[in-house]
C-alpha cells in the first residue's frame, strides 16, 4: 500500500514540476500578437480562397498589420468595401482598384470545333491535358471537364452544354482567381469589369498559325493584324500568331470587332450600333422645273392672244 503512495505522490510531483517548468519556457518564449489582426481578420469574408496572395484570411490580415502602407493588398472576394474598412482599424488610407472579373478566352463551340477523338477516363481537365490534346484538334482550347467549376466556392462558373465551354457569372464572380489556377490551358483570365460591365477581349489563345488554328476551330483567331491596324491606342498586340487586349490601354471604341474576319473578338455589355441612316437622294437640278414653268407659262400667254384679222385690200 505504502508503495502505490509513494508511487502516486512521485508522479504528481513530477507532472507538477513539468507544468511549472513549461509556463516559465512559455511566459519566456511568448511572442507577442498584434491586437489588431483578430479586428481585420473579423472584417474579411473568411472564404480562405488565397485570391489576395496569402494563405487565408489570418495571413492577409497579419500582412496588413505588418505592412506601413495598404498598397498591393486586396481582398478580391471583399473588394473595396472590405479594404475600406481594414483601412479604418489600421489608420490607413486602401489602395484605389478596379473590380476585376474572370473571362473565359475560349470560343471553340461545340460546332466551331469539329471532335477528333472521343475520351474515356478521368474527367479532369489536368489529366487530359497532360495525355493529349484533348478531344478535338486544338491543342490550346478549353477541355470542358470543369476543373474551373470544382474550383470555384462562389458557384460562378458553369459548363453551358449546348456549347461545352464554361460561363462566368459576373454577378457571383469575386474575381478571387481560384478558376484561373485551376485551368491547365490557362484560358481563364482576370481582367477588369469595366464601365456598365462592358468588357472587350480576343475569346482566342491559339498560337498556331493562321490556317492551322482555322482548320482546327472556326471562331480561332488567325493572328492577321487587322485588329492591331485598326486600333489607335496601341492597346492590341500580335504575339504568337494571336491578338492579345490589354484592358488597361483599350478605350472600347469597338473598331476591333468589326475589323475581325472570324469574330474572335468578343464584345459583352455593349449596346447595339445603331443603323446606318440611308442615303438622301440628291434634289434634282431645278433649271429643268424652271424651263418647264417657262414653257407652261408662253404656252398660256399663246393661247390667250386673239389672232391677227387680215387687212382687207382697198378697191
Amino acid at each position: 500500500m505504502n508503495i502505490i503512495w509513494i508511487s502516486l505522490t512521485v508522479l504528481g510531483c513530477t507532472a507538477l514540476l513539468a507544468a511549472v517548468l513549461l509556463y516559465v519556457i512559455a511566459q519566456k518564449f511568448k511572442v507577442e500578437e498584434d491586437p489588431r489582426i483578430d479586428l481585420v481578420q473579423e472584417v474579411l469574408p473568411g472564404a480562405n480562397c488565397g485570391g489576395c496572395g496569402f494563405a487565408g484570411c489570418r495571413a492577409l490580415a497579419e500582412a496588413c498589420c505588418k505592412a506601413d502602407t495598404l498598397d498591393g493588398l486586396l481582398c478580391p472576394v471583399g473588394g473595396q468595401e472590405t479594404m475600406k474598412k481594414v483601412g479604418d482599424i489600421l489608420g490607413l488610407a486602401p489602395a484605389a482598384s478596379d473590380p476585376m472579373v474572370a473571362v473565359v478566352r475560349c470560343n471553340g463551340t461545340c460546332e466551331a470545333r469539329p471532335r477528333t477523338s472521343r475520351y474515356d477516363g478521368t474527367q479532369s481537365c489536368r489529366v487530359v491535358n497532360a495525355l493529349y490534346v484533348g478531344e478535338t484538334g486544338c491543342a490550346f482550347g478549353c477541355l470542358g471537364c470543369g476543373d474551373c467549376v470544382k474550383a470555384c466556392q462562389f458557384g460562378a462558373i458553369n459548363i453551358n452544354p449546348q456549347t461545352g465551354l464554361p460561363e462566368v457569372d459576373e454577378e457571383k464572380c469575386t474575381s478571387c482567381g481560384a478558376c484561373v489556377k485551376a485551368c491547365p490551358r490557362h484560358i481563364i483570365e482576370l481582367r477588369k469589369k469595366g464601365p456598365k460591365s462592358r468588357r472587350i477581349w480576343v475569346d482566342c489563345v491559339n498560337k498556331d498559325k493562321g490556317a492551322v488554328a482555322r482548320k482546327n476551330c472556326l471562331n480561332a483567331c488567325i493572328g492577321c493584324g487587322k485588329c492591331q491596324k485598326e486600333c489607335q491606342f496601341e492597346a492590341i498586340t500580335v504575339e504568337n500568331n494571336v491578338a492579345y487586349i490589354d484592358f488597361n490601354k483599350c478605350r472600347m471604341c469597338r473598331k476591333c470587332v468589326s475589323a475581325c474576319p472570324t469574330g474572335a473578338i468578343h464584345e459583352l455589355n455593349f449596346p447595339p450600333k445603331p443603323a446606318p441612316k440611308p442615303v438622301e437622294a440628291a434634289p434634282k437640278a431645278e433649271a429643268p422645273k424652271q424651263e418647264s414653268q417657262k414653257a407652261e407659262a408662253v404656252t398660256k400667254v399663246e393661247s390667250n392672244v386673239e389672232p391677227a384679222k387680215k387687212e382687207e385690200p382697198k378697191q
